[in-house]
């Protein structure tokens, strides 16, 4: 794997714990953080023996380590950007973001202390976020004459709907972690101390299914999400067939009938 400045890789069981490590400047994300995402997560993908993905945040400068996720762009590198550079600045963003949306494995975001502005952008491009119960969420960008430039006015419309989405960028209002499960924002919240055990044990359940089929479920969903429901419909039962083809099918439906453990081995 490669080496960061701004990352930290961990790989265990299965499991990818992919830390954004930027202490001074709360994970804030800047060019060379989001081109090292883009490195990280195109090696994570072509892993076989990686399932599922956590993605986190570190502690600051003085340890503390539930004090921010991703605390947004670094605006010290946006404040003088031009319109071109500022463009280039998002879709620089959209390549790794995409990938957290679209790889095979299963993204998790353990969401630790602030996800602001870029940070809840990154946090909505994985297909399940966790929060602890310091986390906060929000989109600040229109309090600094910009919008979200991440994806924020598409993807938080599309998980909480459009007046909340609205709403919170609008106002620049953050949510708080119980806030964000009520509007769906985000799939559970745990005590700070429980956060990273909860998403394992979570990847866990998941590296124990079925998880080539997995994957196809997740392009499935994803794809389907903006296709009239008769396409959405015919795609999924393609996609049926293709799974219905493989090695885990004949395993996983043999070993279901003989009342047995499973052994799914199909990536």
């Amino acid at each position: 794997m490669g080496e960061f400045k701004n990352l930290k890789l961990d790989v265990e069981d299965e499991i990818a714990v992919l830390t954004i490590s930027r202490p001074a400047a709360l994970n804030a994300l800047n060019s060379e953080t989001l081109d090292e995402l883009n490195v990280a997560l195109t090696e994570i993908e072509a892993r076989d023996d990686v399932k599922v993905l956590i993605l986190t945040g570190g502690p600051d400068k003085k340890g503390n380590e539930f004090k921010s996720f991703v605390a947004g762009a670094d605006i010290a590198e946006m404040v003088n950007f031009s319109a071109a550079e500022a463009r280039a600045f998002g879709m620089r963003a959209s390549v790794p973001f995409f990938k957290l949306m679209n790889m095979r494995q299963v993204t998790i975001a353990a969401v630790n202390g602030f996800a602001l502005g870029g940070g809840c952008e990154i946090s909505m491009a994985c297909d399940i976020r966790i929060a602890s119960e310091n986390a906060s969420f929000g989109q600040p960008e229109t309090g600094l004459g910009i919008i979200p430039g991440f994806g924020g006015t598409q993807r938080l419309a599309r998980l909480v709907g459009m007046g909340r989405a609205k709403e919170m960028i609008f106002t620049c209002d953050s949510v708080d972690a119980q806030e964000a499960y009520r509007i769906g924002l985000v799939n559970k919240v745990v005590a700070k101390e429980e956060l990273m055990d909860t998403a394992k044990a979570m990847a866990k359940k998941i590296c124990s299914k079925g998880s080539y089929a997995v994957s196809v479920a997740k392009a499935a969903i994803n794809n389907g999400y903006d296709m009239d429901i008769k396409n959405a419909v015919e795609m999924e039962a393609n996609l049926f067939g293709v799974a219905c083809s493989t090695h885990d099918k004949t395993e996983g439906m043999t070993a279901f009938l003989e009342r047995r453990a499973a052994d799914l081995t199909d990536f």
